[in-house]
């Protein structure tokens, strides 16, 4: 579990997200088909039904013809993902397929080390079908812009890059890893990362700090490993009222993007698209969207 420090406030902003970017993906694991349409209606942005980390090495099997028996007769009613095992292991290739017969929505692609990765897993799914990296191991890191290249989006696989780089799963050892995703991300125009997880299930202040550090990195949504996490998660995504009450102010003072003081500080162009984004963000937590 990460640490909760407050993240460094940057002016008078804490958050500069597009709203649109901004997703809530909840693991299920795929050997338990009674839980899929709770964690669909859970108020998660998505759902991953999970084949890899969630399911024994003995259950994979079983998990996956489970996993094709409910969705064959029943689809999740929020957009739904298959977390995949990795290119390295036997139940890949069978994962791909089992995917895409499935048609869901896209796969999430553990352990990417490479853009051959990411385009042979593609070339096995369906047309409009979208692949997410999972960037999780050094050589990952050090790829990360040809797989950003290639992915339709990027997501962070904290918990076991800490483990490959034998640092705490903390966060000043992993601000760095961090930061290039962001970047290849925004280099690579597809949405803003996905962050990774947080092992505290219970405790919405943690919770909560945690989705407002990665916020503050330019991440545009988090990992879920359980419902009690969703609001505080969604909380940590949102505007403070403090942002909002600035962002407004800036707004309706400069809306012209003519260079300008406004309550003692200047804003101009940039300042002002940001302060529009938090207005946007904080409306759609306010309307629960």
């Amino acid at each position: 579990m990460e640490d909760n420090d407050a993240p460094i406030p940057n002016g008078n902003i804490s958050i500069m997200l597009d709203p649109a970017d901004q997703t809530l993906f909840l693991f299920v694991p795929a050997d338990r088909p009674e839980r899929f349409a709770k964690a669909a209606g859970s108020g998660a942005d998505a759902v991953i039904l999970d084949l890899e980390d969630a399911v024994a090495p003995a259950a994979k099997d079983g998990a996956r013809a489970m996993l094709v028996a409910s969705l064959s007769k029943e689809r999740p009613t929020c957009a739904t993902y298959i977390r995949i095992n990795g290119v390295n292991t036997s139940w890949h290739a069978d994962d791909i397929a089992a995917a895409a017969m499935l048609g869901v929505d896209g796969v999430f692609l553990p352990k990417s080390e490479s853009a051959a990765d990411v385009m042979s897993v593609r070339r096995q799914l369906a047309t409009g079908m979208q692949v997410l990296s999972i960037v999780e191991t050094a050589r990952g890191l050090a790829t990360l812009d040809e797989i950003a290249a290639t992915a339709d989006r990027l997501v962070f696989g904290s918990l076991d890059l800490a483990t490959d780089l034998g640092c705490a799963h903390q966060r000043e050892p992993l601000a760095m890893a961090r930061s290039r995703l962001v970047l290849a991300a925004r280099l690579a125009d597809t949405p803003a990362p996905i962050d990774g997880v947080t092992l505290s299930i219970k405790d919405e202040a943690v919770i909560e700090a945690d989705a407002r550090y990665g916020a503050s990195f330019g991440f545009g949504g988090k990992l879920l490993i359980h419902p009690a996490q969703i609001m505080p998660a969604r909380r940590g995504f949102a505007p403070t009222g403090e942002d909002f009450a600035w962002a407004t102010t800036v707004v309706a003072n400069a809306s012209d993007g003519a260079a300008r003081a406004v309550d003692g500080t200047m804003v101009d162009a940039p300042v002002l698209a940001r302060a529009r984004q938090i207005v946007a963000a904080y409306q759609r937590f306010a309307n629960g969207s």
